[in-house]
């Protein structure tokens, strides 16, 4: 994708679609209890191949680079008594490790087995009925990890207690489902570094109390990142839908992070369901940009690609599930920072701008079969033409991407 040096045009509305991390963890619910009516559900390469995994008969469900597929599924289809399935992925999928989740799974009496590596898919899992009721796991992994956990927690007979070991990572994820679960009936509480999740006894009478209501998703503050990107260096309004004033996102840190370090201002409009972003004109920027994002690591290469255009120096903490995403995200990203004249250094869970420089022309963007490094970059479509290649990985979390970036972007002559 070929992006000529272009200005935003201001004022303009785009609505992006449903949340894939609410959709995804509602997707499980619904087939659990069968009491949700989803509305505004994602429309992300991730949510429709972990719909179609969840409603197929076949032995072999192959997720391809659904991660959060992988990890919900690992655990739904541990309690489907009687059926036996092979989930699999792509080259990709088979280098994420898994062996957390899987040894917290056994532990509570789940039979699964590796096929090719231990620690990592291709799967063997044959469903049973799951008594135990108690399980510890590490807390500074994935947070799908635990996610994986809760969603099953109420439909086993004495519910689940998930006992947290270390450091929890990506926190509001873990909210968000204690949140999505407590929506639609689901008794839960989280005290010190223990997770209940209270039983919902499989028969219809017992699940009556189950609330059997619509669920609008609200959209995904992940896809939003980017445009806060595009409002942080064109220092030009941009307006979106459906976004709500309080949000169970994790990625909604958006707005202060934007605001603190780049000026852009949030306006929520409640009655429509609106945010503006509106780049304050006269904003001193920092001399650095210094950022735990432990809780939001989705939205930093977004963040050190708007710090680059605008040439602001910064260092990044708490990085450290980015090494185990799509790609490895952090060398990844300081790669392809490179081009668009950041040097960079990285560790296991940092990343730190060294120097700025003019870069090259013709900069060609490399997204490693990873949807967010095509998106991230996009933005600097605003200072310098750029080519983002294999843009089609932008199906996976945000398919109109492309089409919704061309509405407000105009070729500067």
């Amino acid at each position: 994708m070929l992006l000529k040096k272009s200005e935003l045009i201001g004022n303009q509305t785009i609505e992006i679609s449903g949340s894939k991390s609410i959709s995804n963890r509602l997707l499980i619910l619904h087939q659990l209890f069968n009491n949700i009516e989803i509305k505004n559900l994602s429309n992300s390469q991730d949510t429709q191949l972990l719909e179609k995994a969840l409603n197929s008969n076949s032995e072999i469900i192959d997720i391809h680079h659904a991660g959060t597929a992988m990890r919900f599924l690992a655990s739904y289809f541990s309690i489907q008594e009687g059926k036996t399935v092979v989930l699999t992925g792509s080259e990709r999928m088979k280098q994420r490790p898994i062996k957390f989740l899987v040894d917290a799974l056994r532990e509570l009496g789940a039979e699964i087995s590796y096929l090719e590596k231990e620690g990592f898919p291709p799967l063997k899992i044959t469903g049973k009925k799951i008594e135990k009721n108690t399980v510890t796991i590490s807390a500074n992994i994935s947070s799908q990890f635990i996610s994986s956990l809760m969603l099953i927690g109420a439909k086993l007979e004495n519910g689940l207690e998930i006992i947290l070991e270390g450091k929890v990572t990506s926190k509001p994820y873990l909210e968000m489902t204690l949140k999505i679960l407590r929506t639609v009936g689901i008794a839960n509480h989280w005290d010190g570094n223990t997770i209940k999740i209270e039983p919902i006894e499989s028969d219809n009478h017992a699940e009556k109390h189950l609330q059997n209501i619509p669920f609008i998703v609200e959209s995904d503050w992940s896809s939003a990142s980017y445009f806060y990107s595009l409002a942080a260096i064109s220092r030009e309004t941009i307006n979106l839908k459906s976004f709500k004033p309080y949000s169970l996102q994790g990625d909604s840190a958006l707005r202060e992070i934007y605001w603190d370090f780049f000026g852009v201002n949030t306006i929520s409009e409640g009655a429509e369901a609106k945010i503006s972003l509106l780049p304050e004109h006269y904003f001193n920027f920092p001399e650095k940009i210094v950022l735990n994002m432990n809780d939001c690591p989705d939205i930093a290469q977004t963040l050190c690609v708007t710090a680059t255009a605008l040439k602001i120096p910064f260092e990044i903490t708490g990085l450290e599930t980015l090494k185990v995403k799509e790609t490895d995200r952090l060398l990844a990203l300081k790669n392809e920072l490179f081009k668009i004249g950041c040097i960079s250094e990285i560790t296991d869970d940092s990343i730190v701008s060294v120097k700025f420089f003019e870069p090259n022309e013709n900069i060609s963007i490399a997204t490693y079969n990873d949807h967010r490094m095509a998106m991230s970059f996009a933005p600097y479509c605003l200072v310098k033409e750029i080519n983002i290649e294999n843009e089609d990985v932008v199906e996976k979390s945000y398919p109109d991407f492309w089409t919704d970036l061309k509405k407000i972007i105009e070729t500067k002559a």
